[in-house]
């Protein structure tokens, strides 16, 4: 992705994003609309790191923003970027969907169903990699996660990582310095397992 198009997904300034709030409320669908497009990317791509399924991270993106709207009204500014603010809706309505599916019973799918999708040895080294990706993202925790993604994934500075997280510039570096440690340590590990086999 082009270094232009993320600039759609990093935070704005709080008094722009205070302003356009306040529109919001007020009723200017333009403003949530600019709203909605400095966050949907960075929004979903929280919920796919989380869920590798990118129709079901869709779908949530969608029912975080819907809530956005529904609780606009209620909403108030405390000085914290707007995205902190979706950010835990988007980890709300996550640990929602792993309740619900923890409930649903599950059916066993059938080998002969047909599929358009390509063979499996068309796309393996993709899997292989996306694999890896996400069992290395899995040793850290969420924040370590949070922090993994806001700063190399949606580029955002340290600052506007510790502003939407609501934690200092401080407690950022050691969460991005903790969750790089982990990430080089499984990496190492993981290919001395490669070059055994």
């Amino acid at each position: 992705m082009e270094r232009n198009s993320r600039k759609f997904s990093s935070p704005l300034p709080l008094e722009e994003e205070a302003k356009l709030v306040s529109g919001a409320q007020a009723g200017d669908s333009e403003a949530f609309g600019r709203l909605y497009r400095a966050y949907v990317q960075a929004i979903h791509r929280y919920l796919f790191l989380r869920l590798s399924d990118t129709s079901l991270a869709e779908d949530l993106t969608a029912e975080v923003f819907l809530r956005a709207v529904d609780g606009l009204p209620r909403y108030i500014q405390r000085g914290l970027p707007f995205g902190a603010w979706l950010f835990r809706i988007a980890r709300d309505r996550l640990v929602d969907y792993y309740r619900q599916s923890a409930r649903r019973p599950r059916a066993e799918l059938d080998d002969s169903l047909p599929s358009d999708l390509p063979e499996p040895s068309d796309s393996a080294v993709d899997s292989e990699t996306a694999e890896t990706l996400r069992e290395a993202l899995a040793e850290l925790t969420d924040e370590q996660r949070d922090v993994i993604q806001f700063r190399f994934m949606e580029e955002w500075s340290l600052e506007e990582t510790a502003r939407v997280m609501n934690k200092s510039v401080n407690a950022v570096k050691a969460l991005q310095h903790r969750a790089l440690n982990v990430l080089n340590r499984f990496m190492k590990g993981n290919e001395s397992r490669d070059s055994s086999d």
